[in-house]
C-alpha cells in the first residue's frame, strides 16, 4: 500500500515553517491576561536582566511542554530552532542548564510569590466568564508520590510505598481542573499535612473571584476535624471522606432498616446510537477459573445521622454508604460481607444519595494528577533539591493552566451557543497530549511583514475553527 517513489528533499530559501503554530496564540494569551508583567513584578531572582527576565524563564519552561517537549532537556531542541525563536520574537531562549540554575535560585517565599502571581492572573481570566460560572466553586485536595532514582536530591525521603522521592500536595478547582496551589514535601509526609491552610487560601481566592458558594471535597485523609467549625460558614460547605472508626460502624449497624435507601448509580454515559452487547469480562473469568476470592457488589444503600467529632463543637451530618458484597471463590459464594463508607458534611438539605455521588466525583482529580505527572509533566524531580523541584513543578503546571485559560477564552453565545459551549467544555476537559497534538501542533509558515509576524496555517484540523475562535478572542483586550 505504501507506493511512494521518486522521493527527494530540497531546502527552501524563503519559506520558514514549524510544526507548533499554536505557540503564537498561547504567547498572545499570556500577554493579554498580563501574565508576563505579573511574574516580573512578583519575582526578583536576577540581579541583572542580561538578557533574560524572570518571566522569560518561567514561560520558557511552560512553552517547552506546550510545544511538545517531554522533559527539561527538550529545551535544547527549541533553542536551536530558528523559526520557533523568530515566531516568539526572540534571538535566544535559556538552555536546559540555565533553566535548572534558575530553579535553584528559588526560596520558599519566591515559590509562594509565583503561585500568588499566577492566581492573580487567574482571577482576570475568571472575570470574563458568564454569571453561571460563579454559582459554585468546588475545591479539591489530594497528595501523590513523585518517585526518584537519584541519591543526592535534598529533601527527598522514604515513602510508605517503599520508594524514594517527594510527596507533593495539589489543591485544585474541580470546575476547570486548574491547579490553584501545588506544594512539594518530603516523601515521608502525611497526605493532609498543610492542606487546611491551602483550603483557606483557596476559599479566599474564590471569594475574591465572586463565587456564591464554595464546596470543599477530599478523601478520608482530609476530614480535617480541627478546622470544620471554622469552615462552617454561610457560603462554604464541605463533603469530606471520614475514616470508618469502630464507633461509627457500630452506629451504622444500629440504624433501623427503614433509615436506609437504595442507591441507584446513573449510567456513565448516554448511548448515542444503539445499545451494544457488553464484552466478556476477561479478568473476572480468569479469577473464577483459578479459584481466587472475588468481591462482587450486590447493592448499595445510604443513610445519615447527626455526629459531632471529638475536636468539633458543632454537630454535623454523617452520611454512610453501605455496600452489600458477596465473597466468591470460583463458582461458589463463600459468605456475604457488608462494608461501610462515611462522609461528613454540613449540608443538611441535599439527599444522602446525591452527596455520595458528589463525593465520588472527586476521583476526577486523580485524572488531573495523572495529567500533571505524565501529560505535562510537572510532577517530576529533575533538579537537585526540594524547593527547586517545587519551583519547577509550579512553572511546568503553568502549561496546564494556559491550556485551561485558552478554553475559558472561548465564547459560547449567539446562534451556535450550544455547539460552542460543547466545544469549550471539550477543550477544557481535553487531555494535555491531545491538546498539544490537535491545537498546538498546527503546521504554519512564519512570514515577517513590517512589524507583523504572520502565522500562515499550512494544514487542516477538525479543531481549526475552535482555534481561530480562541485567537479572535485573544486579540481583543481583556475585560476586567
Amino acid at each position: 500500500m505504501f507506493r511512494a517513489s521518486g522521493v527527494d528533499y530540497e531546502v527552501s530559501e524563503r519559506a520558514r515553517g514549524m510544526g507548533v503554530g499554536g505557540i503564537g496564540a498561547i504567547h498572545g494569551l499570556a500577554r493579554r491576561v498580563g501574565l508576563v508583567e505579573a511574574i516580573d513584578d512578583a519575582l526578583h531572582l536576577l540581579k541583572v536582566h542580561l538578557p533574560y527576565h524572570e518571566s522569560d524563564h518561567v514561560l520558557n519552561v511552560a512553552f517547552n511542554f506546550l510545544a511538545g517537549g517531554r522533559c527539561l532537556e527538550d529545551l535544547e531542541l527549541l533553542r536551536n530552532d530558528e523559526v520557533y525563536l523568530d515566531a516568539l520574537g526572540t534571538q535566544r531562549i535559556p538552555d536546559p542548564t540555565t533553566a535548572g540554575d534558575f530553579c535553584r535560585r528559588f526560596e520558599v517565599e519566591d515559590v509562594e510569590a509565583l503561585m500568588d502571581a499566577i492566581n492573580e492572573v487567574r482571577l482576570r481570566v475568571w472575570s470574563e466568564q458568564p454569571e453561571t460560572f460563579f454559582d459554585e466553586a468546588v475545591i479539591e485536595a489530594d497528595g501523590t508520590f513523585v518517585n526518584s532514582t537519584g541519591e543526592c536530591k535534598e529533601g527527598m525521603d522514604f515513602t510508605y510505598q517503599s520508594g524514594w522521592g517527594y510527596h507533593p500536595l495539589l489543591v485544585s478547582l474541580a470546575n476547570t481542573q486548574e491547579p490553584l496551589f501545588l506544594v512539594n514535601r518530603p516523601g515521608n509526609r502525611n497526605s493532609p499535612e498543610g492542606a487546611a491552610s491551602r483550603y483557606d487560601q483557596s476559599i479566599a481566592l474564590c471569594r475574591r473571584a465572586g463565587f456564591r458558594r464554595i464546596t470543599l471535597r477530599g478523601d478520608t485523609a482530609f476530614s480535617q476535624t480541627d478546622y470544620l467549625d471554622g469552615w462552617d460558614t454561610g457560603d462554604v460547605r464541605f463533603v469530606l471522606g471520614y475514616s470508618a472508626a469502630p464507633n461509627l460502624v457500630e452506629r451504622a449497624r444500629g440504624l433501623p432498616e427503614k433509615a436506609w435507601k437504595r442507591l441507584l448509580r446513573p449510567p456513565k454515559y448516554e448511548v448515542q446510537t444503539e445499545p451494544r452487547t457488553r464484552p466478556v469480562n476477561v479478568k473476572e473469568q480468569a479469577v473464577r477459573a483459578r479459584g481466587y476470592e472475588n468481591l462482587c457488589l450486590g447493592s448499595e444503600d445510604v443513610a445519615s445521622f447527626p455526629y459531632s467529632p471529638t475536636r468539633c463543637s458543632k454537630t454535623y451530618r454523617m452520611v454512610v454508604l453501605r455496600k452489600n458484597l458477596s465473597v466468591e471463590k470460583g463458582e461458589k459464594v463463600l459468605f456475604d460481607d457488608i462494608r461501610y463508607f462515611f462522609y461528613i458534611t454540613n449540608d443538611e438539605e441535599t439527599a444522602a444519595a446525591e452527596l455520595v455521588r458528589e463525593a465520588n466525583a472527586r476521583c476526577n482529580q486523580e485524572r488531573l494528577i495523572d495529567e500533571l505527572k505524565n501529560g505535562v509533566p510537572a510532577l517530576h524531580a529533575p533538579v537537585d533539591n526540594l524547593v527547586s523541584n517545587w519551583a519547577y513543578s509550579v512553572m511546568a503546571s503553568l502549561a496546564w493552566s494556559l491550556k485551561a485559560w485558552f478554553a475559558l477564552t472561548l465564547l459560547a453565545k449567539g446562534r451556535w451557543k450550544a455547539r460552542h459551549a460543547a466545544e469549550k467544555d471539550a477543550v477544557l476537559r481535553m487531555r494535555f497530549r491531545t491538546f498539544v497534538n490537535e491545537l498546538m501542533r498546527t503546521p504554519v509558515q512564519i512570514v515577517r511583514q513590517g512589524r507583523r509576524t504572520i502565522f500562515r496555517v499550512l494544514g487542516w484540523s477538525r479543531w481549526l475553527s475552535v482555534f481561530f475562535r480562541g485567537w479572535e478572542r485573544i486579540r481583543t483586550p481583556l475585560r476586567c
